[in-house]
């Protein structure tokens, strides 16, 4: 089966960008998207094959979730159950039968850090959240989780120590999730791989300079990590300031 997340940073002006295209010659059974910035009718999004899904934020043109698959899942949930953080249209979770999928998209802490309260709020909420789901079949989780884990997923590690997505506080709560039984799948098959990331300021002409974050992840349950084909970040892919990253893994 595969698999692909993909934060557009609007899906709207990806969509003038070539987004078709990239999905149809992607051919994903699952296509995870995250930050659309859109409510419901402000696109018309004809996908044939593919159900739709979507969660936007109550602000417009903020965060907000969606995801195509060509399955028709079980049954469909937004959010994590926790008030305090469903408003924003940052999860959608499906019942595939084998396993359960989540596209995430994980608060950003901010410049200043002025919302990193809520956002470490956040990761304990949602790891809770996942934990319960993983309780019951395997999961897959994928999206912009917005933190650099390791040295080797950014460019310049000394210079962002601190920064919002590479603060200590952020990188730990993501060393926590990953012991409570889940698999970085592009780390698992590529441990030592450095120089290959998934986001791109606008500014300072980064992606040029190759000046990037991998903070784009699918994520699997230990129980399926063994099924894993492959992982990859197409870097070659423009439309965001985020590149689309795949997992391909057996379900059978």
């Amino acid at each position: 089966m595969k698999l692909v997340s993909w934060n557009v940073n609007g899906l709207r002006a990806c969509w003038g960008k070539g987004f078709e295209e990239v999905f149809r010659q992607m051919d994903a059974d699952a296509f995870c998207l995250q930050e659309t910035k859109m409510q419901p009718g402000q696109l018309e999004v004809a996908l044939p094959g593919y159900h739709q899904f979507w969660n936007s934020a109550e602000k417009k043109g903020y965060s907000g979730t969606a995801i195509f698959t060509k399955q028709e899942p079980l049954s469909v949930s937004y959010g994590i159950g926790v008030d305090e953080f469903d408003h924003e249209g940052r999860v959608i979770t499906l019942d595939m039968g084998k396993f359960t999928l989540l596209t995430v998209y994980t608060p950003n802490s901010q410049d200043g850090l002025k919302r990193l309260p809520f956002r470490l709020a956040w990761e304990d909420a949602f790891l809770a959240y996942i934990d319960r789901l993983r309780a019951v079949k395997p999961l897959i989780f994928c999206g912009d989780l917005n933190v650099a884990h390791e040295e080797i997923d950014i460019k310049n590690a000394a210079a962002n120590r601190g920064n919002s997505g590479f603060t200590d506080e952020e990188r730990g709560k993501m060393t926590t999730l990953l012991s409570h039984g889940y698999v970085d799948s592009f780390r698992y098959l590529h441990p030592d791989t450095a120089q290959v990331y998934s986001w791109w300021s606008y500014r300072f002409r980064a992606r040029e300079h190759n000046a990037g974050w991998r903070i784009d992840y699918f994520i699997v349950s230990d129980d399926w990590k063994d099924r894993i084909v492959s992982a990859d970040i197409h870097t070659d892919i423009f439309g965001s300031d985020h590149c689309p990253v795949e997992l391909v893994i057996r379900t059978e």
